[in-house]
C-alpha cells in the first residue's frame, strides 16, 4: 500500500475515532438524550436530534428496510470510496476519501447500536437549519476535497 492511501486510512480511523468518542461524550457525559440541549453561544449549541435519514435529514423514515437499507448503502460506498483510495496518489483527494470512509463509517456505527443517528451540533444560530454531527461533517469535507481536486487541482493549462 502507498503512502496515499496509508494517509488516507489513517485518516478514516482518526474521523472515526472522534466521531464515536464525541457522540460518547455527549451521550453519556454530558447526557443530552436527559437535558435535549446545552446552551452555549448565541450562534452554537448542543441539541439531540435522531436522525433516521441521511445527512441534514435526507430520506427520514423510521421503517426498518430503510434502516437496513441505509447501512447496505454506506458500507458499499465506503468500500467503493476504500478501493478507490488504494488506487490514488494524490493526497487531497486521498484526505477526502479518508473522512468520507470514516465520517460513513461513524454513523453507520449508530445506526446498528441506536437504529438512527446522534447528532448534536447546532449552528441555528447562524440560520442553519440542520443539526449535525463529526461524522457529517466529515462526509461534506471530503466530498468537497474531491469536488476540488476534481474541477481546479487537474486543471492544465490549455493551450495558447
Amino acid at each position: 500500500m502507498g503512502r496515499v492511501p496509508k494517509i488516507g486510512f489513517a485518516i478514516a480511523a482518526l474521523v472515526l475515532l472522534i466521531d464515536q468518542a464525541s457522540k460518547w461524550f455527549f451521550f453519556s457525559v454530558v447526557d443530552l438524550p436527559r437535558v435535549g440541549q446545552v446552551r452555549l453561544l448565541p450562534i452554537f449549541n448542543l441539541t439531540l436530534v435522531w436522525n433516521r435519514g441521511v445527512s441534514f435529514g435526507l430520506l427520514n423514515h423510521g421503517e426498518m428496510w430503510a434502516r437496513i437499507g441505509l447501512i447496505v448503502f454506506a458500507l458499499a460506498i465506503s468500500t467503493i470510496v476504500a478501493r478507490w483510495l488504494l488506487a490514488t496518489d494524490r493526497v487531497w483527494p486521498g484526505a477526502g476519501m479518508g473522512l468520507i470512509i470514516g465520517g460513513a463509517l461513524g454513523n453507520v456505527i449508530d445506526r446498528i447500536i441506536h437504529g438512527r443517528v446522534f447528532d448534536f451540533l447546532d449552528f441555528s444560530g447562524l440560520g442553519f437549519p440542520w443539526v449535525f454531527n463529526v461524522a457529517d461533517s466529515a462526509i461534506t469535507v471530503g466530498v468537497i476535497l474531491l469536488a476540488w481536486d476534481t474541477f481546479f487541482a487537474n486543471r492544465k493549462a490549455a493551450p495558447h
